[in-house]
C-alpha cells in the first residue's frame, strides 16, 4: 500500500473529577486503579482526547457555599498522562472555577505533565496559536469552545474560547491550509438531554460545511447517538463527517438513580491518509463505558467497558 498512512484516535467525554472520587483515590493510593480496565483502549490509540471538566487550581482553592466548583489534585494530571491521554479540551463551563489563577495554573500543570491542551489560554498570544498535533505525518488541528463559564466573569475574552460562530469559522479557515484533518470540541447543549437539539445540529452542520471532520461534544453528561455520514464542504471535498454531540461522562460520581449519567463511550476512529494526501475517516466504533460506584469495603470507584 504505497503511501497510505493509518492512525487511530480515541476520544472520551467528560472527565468530571468530583470530591468523592478524589477521596476514594486517596484511600487506594492513587487514581490508577479506577481506570485499569479502560486503560488498554486509551493507550493503544495513536491519539487520545478528553474533555477536562475540572481545574488544577492548587491548595489555595476554596469552594463557595451553594456553588459547584471543581478542583483536582495534580496527581490526576499525571494519571491522565499515564492513561495515554495526549490532548485535553479545557474550554467548558467549569474552566473558571478556580478564577483566573486557577485557569492559568491548570495549564501550567498540564504542560508539566506533557498533556497538550486547547480552549483556554494564559495570554492573547497563546490564544492566537492553534493546536496542531502531528500523528505519524497526519496533521490534526484541534479546536475547543464552550457556551458559558457558569456565570463566572472572564476578564479578557481571549482567556476562554466561547461558542461564537464567526470566531469558529475564522479559526477553522486558519487551520485549513496547515492541517489534514480538523476536530472541533464543543461544550454545548442541554444537560441530561439524550439527543442533540436543533441549535446543536445546526452548529455541527455549519462546521462540517466549513471543513471540520469530527465534532466531539460534551456537557449533557449523557451519551447521544453518534453518527458518521458523507458530506461535502465549501471546498467541494466529500468526506466522512463524525457527529458526536455528547460522549457522556467518562468519569463522574452521581446519585445511583441517575444511571444514564454513569454511562459514556470511548469513540474509536481509524483515519487514513492516501498517496494524494487526502485524509478521511475509514471506520468508527465505540466502546461503551460505565462508572461503578462505592464498590467493596473501601467504597471505591471503577470505570469499566460496558460489554
Amino acid at each position: 500500500m504505497g503511501g497510505l498512512t493509518k492512525i487511530t484516535i480515541a476520544a472520551v467525554g467528560d472527565l468530571l473529577m468530583k470530591k468523592k472520587m478524589i477521596a476514594s483515590a486517596a484511600r487506594e493510593g492513587g487514581f490508577a486503579p479506577i481506570f485499569a480496565k479502560v486503560k488498554p483502549y486509551l493507550r493503544k490509540s495513536d491519539l487520545t482526547i478528553g474533555n477536562l471538566e475540572t481545574t488544577f487550581s492548587g491548595n489555595k482553592f476554596r469552594g463557595e457555599p451553594g456553588k459547584l466548583l471543581f478542583n483536582s489534585p495534580d496527581e490526576f494530571a499525571a494519571a491522565l498522562r499515564n492513561l495515554g491521554f495526549d490532548v485535553l479540551g479545557t474550554a467548558n463551563n467549569h474552566c473558571m472555577d478556580g478564577k483566573l489563577s486557577g485557569l492559568k495554573r491548570t495549564l501550567n500543570v498540564l504542560d508539566r505533565h506533557g498533556l497538550r491542551h486547547t480552549g483556554t489560554y494564559r495570554s492573547a498570544r497563546e490564544a492566537r496559536r492553534k493546536l496542531i498535533v502531528n500523528v505519524k505525518g497526519i496533521k490534526i488541528g484541534i479546536l475547543a469552545y464552550t457556551k458559558g463559564t457558569n456565570g463566572i466573569p472572564v476578564p479578557k475574552p481571549w482567556y476562554v474560547n466561547r461558542l461564537n460562530r464567526k470566531k469558529i469559522i475564522a479559526d477553522v479557515r486558519s487551520l485549513k491550509g496547515r492541517t489534514d484533518f480538523i476536530i472541533a470540541c464543543l461544550h454545548f447543549g442541554k444537560e441530561f438531554r439524550t439527543y442533540p437539539d436543533r441549535n446543536q445540529i445546526r452548529l455541527m452542520q455549519l462546521l462540517f460545511k466549513q471543513g471540520v471532520n469530527v465534532v466531539l461534544g460534551a456537557h449533557p453528561h449523557v451519551l447521544h447517538p453518534i453518527r458518521m455520514f458523507k458530506a461535502k464542504d465549501i471546498d467541494g471535498h466529500i468526506r466522512n463527517r463524525v457527529a458526536a454531540s455528547s460522549l457522556g461522562n467518562f468519569v463522574s460520581t452521581e446519585l445511583p438513580r441517575h444511571t444514564a449519567r454513569l454511562r459514556g463511550a470511548i469513540l474509536m476512529l481509524t483515519l487514513t491518509k492516501n498517496a494524494k494526501g487526502i485524509t478521511d475517516v475509514l471506520k468508527m466504533s465505540c466502546v461503551p463505558t460505565r462508572i461503578l460506584q462505592n464498590i467493596g469495603k473501601k467504597k471505591v470507584y471503577r470505570v469499566v467497558p460496558d460489554r
